[in-house]
């Protein structure tokens, strides 16, 4: 177990066309002489990813009541190639969980959160997020430059609707990010509970044939407003469970992965749609 934790911290040497560079890559524990694909000095991010995560700590883990489940089924995986797949409650509350949910795995720690760990974060993670959400503001571009992946929506912006041309170049960042790490992606694309599952998510897997990993979460939307930033209701119960690694097949369609990740990550529910519905009807007759 001690030797596990240990190989956490160990480097990941590079295949930098520079030998000098590629040679201290074998001992570059902090990441000094590397970047990622996307530009980015590794400890320079390990600085941005302890500034952006730290200061939310309370909030996740003393304001409230945060449960986790399941880091069983992510303390062995792979360094890349990891895809991580969850229902979404808000902007930022639930992506920065699961950075403190990585990191203390890394150390160890699993479903206790010491933020000790924040020492030596884990840097090689990136997420999925829309580019206009990640442009508002201080702290959004802040959390941006700790692992978004911005790509923009082909079917809302500003809040509505809309028609534009699909973002290509957004399965290729993806993909960049999987060869390098974990990419954590909210398939809904919207913090809408029950919403359709887009099938850009399916295309990533097809594509890349990753390890899929669930995760579903829940609290986040009664704990939090929508951006995650402010509260809504303290001492509330916040969870996160990570399901079971799953594989899919090249034979597997578009329609058939589709509808495996809408099951897998609980959005088909018609027990949970009712009770949601339900909460919700509490909720706007209190406010009235």
């Amino acid at each position: 177990m001690i030797l596990k934790i240990l190989s956490n911290f160990l480097p990941i040497p590079n295949n930098h066309p520079n030998r000098f560079i590629r040679f201290l890559s074998y001992f570059d524990i902090f990441g000094l002489f590397e970047k990622d694909p996307f530009g980015n000095w590794l400890i320079l991010k390990r600085i941005i990813v302890s500034a952006a995560v730290l200061p939310t700590f309370w909030r996740l883990a003393v304001a409230n009541k945060l449960r986790i489940e399941g880091t069983e089924h992510i303390k062995n995986l792979p360094n890349t190639n990891v895809f991580f797949i969850s229902n979404h409650q808000t902007y930022f509350a639930d992506v920065i969980t699961f950075y403190h949910v990585f990191c203390s795995v890394k150390w160890g720690f699993g479903r206790v959160l010491i933020p000790i760990y924040l020492l030596a974060p884990r840097a090689r993670t990136y997420y999925i997020a829309a580019k206009e959400t990640m442009q508002k503001g201080i702290l959004p571009r802040l959390f941006s430059l700790a692992g978004a992946i911005l790509v923009e929506r082909s079917w809302r912006a500003e809040g509505e609707n809309v028609q534009r041309t699909v973002d290509t170049s957004a399965s290729d960042k993806v993909s960049l990010g999987l060869k390098f790490g974990w990419v954590v992606s909210f398939p809904q694309g919207t913090t809408s509970p029950y919403a359709p599952i887009r099938k850009g998510t399916a295309h990533i897997i097809k594509e890349n044939n990753p390890i899929v990993v669930p995760v579903v979460i829940n609290g986040f939307r009664r704990a939090f407003n929508k951006t995650g930033l402010g509260y809504k209701k303290r001492n509330t119960e916040l969870s996160v469970r990570f399901k079971e690694p799953i594989y899919f097949t090249k034979e597997q369609t578009l329609e058939e992965i589709t509808e495996i990740v809408k099951n897998i990550i609980e959005q088909d529910m018609p027990q949970q749609i009712a009770e949601w519905k339900a909460e919700e009807e509490r909720t706007k007759d209190a406010n009235d």
